[in-house]
Protein backbone atom coordinates (compact mmCIF):
# COMPACT_ATOMS: atom_id res chain seq x y z
CA UNK A 1 0.00 0.00 0.00
CA UNK A 2 2.74 2.48 0.91
CA UNK A 3 4.49 1.68 -2.38
CA UNK A 4 1.36 2.81 -4.28
CA UNK A 5 1.12 5.97 -2.16
CA UNK A 6 4.73 6.85 -2.93
CA UNK A 7 4.12 6.25 -6.62
CA UNK A 8 0.98 8.37 -6.68
CA UNK A 9 2.52 11.33 -4.86
CA UNK A 10 5.60 11.19 -7.09
CA UNK A 11 3.41 10.92 -10.18
CA UNK A 12 1.18 13.73 -8.98
CA UNK A 13 4.17 16.03 -8.57
CA UNK A 14 5.54 15.22 -12.03
CA UNK A 15 2.21 15.64 -13.80
CA UNK A 16 1.37 18.83 -11.91
CA UNK A 17 4.76 20.32 -12.76
CA UNK A 18 4.21 19.41 -16.42
CA UNK A 19 0.79 21.10 -16.33
CA UNK A 20 2.35 24.18 -14.74
CA UNK A 21 5.03 24.40 -17.44
CA UNK A 22 2.48 23.92 -20.25
CA UNK A 23 0.12 26.53 -18.78
CA UNK A 24 2.94 29.02 -18.28
CA UNK A 25 4.26 28.45 -21.80
CA UNK A 26 0.76 28.99 -23.23
CA UNK A 27 0.15 32.13 -21.13
CA UNK A 28 -2.91 30.40 -19.67
CA UNK A 29 -1.70 29.93 -16.10
CA UNK A 30 -4.47 31.96 -14.43
CA UNK A 31 -7.20 30.26 -16.46
CA UNK A 32 -5.79 26.76 -15.86
CA UNK A 33 -5.52 27.55 -12.15
CA UNK A 34 -9.20 28.57 -12.10
CA UNK A 35 -10.16 25.42 -14.03
CA UNK A 36 -8.21 23.28 -11.56
CA UNK A 37 -9.90 24.89 -8.56
CA UNK A 38 -13.32 24.43 -10.20
CA UNK A 39 -12.68 20.74 -10.95
CA UNK A 40 -11.38 20.15 -7.41
CA UNK A 41 -14.54 21.78 -6.08
CA UNK A 42 -16.64 19.46 -8.26
CA UNK A 43 -14.70 16.44 -6.97
CA UNK A 44 -15.17 17.39 -3.34
CA UNK A 45 -18.84 18.38 -3.69
CA UNK A 46 -20.12 15.62 -5.95
CA UNK A 47 -19.72 12.06 -4.63
CA UNK A 48 -20.88 10.57 -7.95
CA UNK A 49 -18.10 12.38 -9.82
CA UNK A 50 -15.54 11.38 -7.20
CA UNK A 51 -16.68 7.74 -7.50
CA UNK A 52 -16.50 8.05 -11.28
CA UNK A 53 -12.85 9.14 -11.06
CA UNK A 54 -11.96 6.30 -8.67
CA UNK A 55 -13.78 3.60 -10.67
CA UNK A 56 -11.22 1.64 -12.75
CA UNK A 57 -13.92 -0.28 -14.65
CA UNK A 58 -15.11 2.79 -16.59
CA UNK A 59 -13.73 2.75 -20.12
CA UNK A 60 -11.44 5.43 -21.51
CA UNK A 61 -14.04 6.41 -24.12
CA UNK A 62 -16.71 7.01 -21.50
CA UNK A 63 -14.27 8.98 -19.32
CA UNK A 64 -13.18 11.15 -22.24
CA UNK A 65 -16.83 11.71 -23.15
CA UNK A 66 -17.66 12.82 -19.60
CA UNK A 67 -14.68 15.20 -19.52
CA UNK A 68 -15.73 16.63 -22.91
CA UNK A 69 -19.23 17.28 -21.58
CA UNK A 70 -17.89 18.88 -18.38
CA UNK A 71 -15.47 20.93 -20.45
CA UNK A 72 -18.27 22.13 -22.71
CA UNK A 73 -20.59 23.06 -19.83
CA UNK A 74 -17.87 24.65 -17.67
CA UNK A 75 -16.00 26.24 -20.58
CA UNK A 76 -12.70 24.67 -19.55
CA UNK A 77 -9.53 25.79 -21.28
CA UNK A 78 -8.67 23.48 -24.19
CA UNK A 79 -5.19 22.85 -22.77
CA UNK A 80 -6.75 21.76 -19.48
CA UNK A 81 -9.24 19.48 -21.24
CA UNK A 82 -6.42 17.91 -23.26
CA UNK A 83 -4.41 17.40 -20.08
CA UNK A 84 -7.34 15.60 -18.43
CA UNK A 85 -7.79 13.44 -21.53
CA UNK A 86 -4.06 12.65 -21.45
CA UNK A 87 -4.42 11.48 -17.84
CA UNK A 88 -7.32 9.26 -18.90
CA UNK A 89 -5.41 7.68 -21.79
CA UNK A 90 -2.37 7.08 -19.57
CA UNK A 91 -4.59 5.53 -16.88
CA UNK A 92 -3.61 8.27 -14.41
CA UNK A 93 -7.04 9.92 -14.07
CA UNK A 94 -7.34 8.13 -10.74
CA UNK A 95 -4.73 10.62 -9.43
CA UNK A 96 -6.34 13.78 -10.86
CA UNK A 97 -7.30 15.17 -7.45
CA UNK A 98 -3.74 14.84 -6.12
CA UNK A 99 -2.30 16.22 -9.36
CA UNK A 100 -4.52 19.31 -9.33
CA UNK A 101 -3.89 20.00 -5.63
CA UNK A 102 -0.18 19.74 -6.29
CA UNK A 103 -0.55 22.04 -9.32
CA UNK A 104 -2.29 24.69 -7.20
CA UNK A 105 0.48 24.41 -4.60
CA UNK A 106 3.11 24.92 -7.29
CA UNK A 107 1.27 28.01 -8.56
CA UNK A 108 1.11 29.39 -5.04
CA UNK A 109 4.82 28.71 -4.42
CA UNK A 110 5.83 30.34 -7.71
CA UNK A 111 3.92 33.49 -6.68
CA UNK A 112 5.92 33.51 -3.44
CA UNK A 113 2.95 32.69 -1.22
CA UNK A 114 3.34 30.83 2.06
CA UNK A 115 0.66 28.47 3.29
CA UNK A 116 -0.65 29.15 6.75
CA UNK A 117 -3.17 27.29 8.84
CA UNK A 118 -5.01 28.86 11.76
CA UNK A 119 -7.35 27.07 14.12
CA UNK A 120 -9.23 29.00 16.78
CA UNK A 121 -11.48 28.09 19.68
CA UNK A 122 -13.86 30.98 19.00
CA UNK A 123 -15.37 31.70 15.61
CA UNK A 124 -13.43 34.51 13.94
CA UNK A 125 -14.97 37.20 11.75
CA UNK A 126 -13.64 37.85 8.26
CA UNK A 127 -12.09 41.11 9.54
CA UNK A 128 -10.21 39.23 12.25
CA UNK A 129 -9.01 36.65 9.72
CA UNK A 130 -7.86 39.45 7.39
CA UNK A 131 -5.96 41.17 10.25
CA UNK A 132 -4.22 37.92 11.16
CA UNK A 133 -3.32 37.29 7.51
CA UNK A 134 -1.91 40.81 7.19
CA UNK A 135 0.09 40.46 10.42
CA UNK A 136 1.51 37.09 9.34
CA UNK A 137 2.44 38.56 5.93
CA UNK A 138 4.40 41.34 7.66
CA UNK A 139 6.08 38.98 10.14
CA UNK A 140 7.06 36.38 7.55
CA UNK A 141 7.81 38.96 4.81
CA UNK A 142 5.76 36.97 2.32
CA UNK A 143 2.25 36.72 0.91
CA UNK A 144 0.25 34.40 3.12
CA UNK A 145 -2.43 32.05 1.86
CA UNK A 146 -4.46 31.38 5.00
CA UNK A 147 -6.66 28.38 5.68
CA UNK A 148 -8.96 28.99 8.67
CA UNK A 149 -10.56 26.33 10.89
CA UNK A 150 -12.82 26.63 13.91
CA UNK A 151 -12.42 24.01 16.66
CA UNK A 152 -14.32 24.44 19.94
CA UNK A 153 -12.37 21.56 21.51
CA UNK A 154 -9.38 23.93 21.88
CA UNK A 155 -11.38 25.58 24.72
CA UNK A 156 -9.56 28.87 24.14
CA UNK A 157 -6.64 30.32 22.17
CA UNK A 158 -5.22 29.70 18.71
CA UNK A 159 -3.01 27.32 16.79
CA UNK A 160 -1.07 29.01 14.00
CA UNK A 161 1.12 27.10 11.56
CA UNK A 162 3.11 28.81 8.83
CA UNK A 163 5.27 26.35 6.93
CA UNK A 164 7.13 24.35 9.58
CA UNK A 165 6.64 27.01 12.29
CA UNK A 166 3.84 26.22 14.73
CA UNK A 167 2.53 28.32 17.61
CA UNK A 168 -0.01 26.64 19.88
CA UNK A 169 -1.57 28.94 22.51
CA UNK A 170 -4.65 26.80 23.01
CA UNK A 171 -5.96 25.99 26.48
CA UNK A 172 -6.25 22.36 25.37
CA UNK A 173 -2.50 22.27 24.69
CA UNK A 174 -1.67 23.89 28.04
CA UNK A 175 -3.85 21.37 29.87
CA UNK A 176 -2.12 18.55 27.96
CA UNK A 177 1.29 19.90 29.02
CA UNK A 178 0.19 20.04 32.68
CA UNK A 179 -1.14 16.48 32.43
CA UNK A 180 2.15 15.28 30.92
CA UNK A 181 4.15 16.93 33.75
CA UNK A 182 1.89 15.29 36.35
CA UNK A 183 2.42 11.87 34.75
CA UNK A 184 6.21 12.36 34.71
CA UNK A 185 6.32 13.37 38.41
Amino acid sequence: MSKNKRFSSTSAKRYSLALYELAKESNALTHIEQNSAALLSLISNDKNFKNFIKNPSISRDISISVISKISEISKLDNLFKNFLNFLITKRRFFFVEQILKSFLEICSEKRGELKAEITSAKKLTQDEINKITKELSVNFKSNIKLNYNHDESLIGGLIVQVGSTMIDTSVKNKLQQIENKMIEA
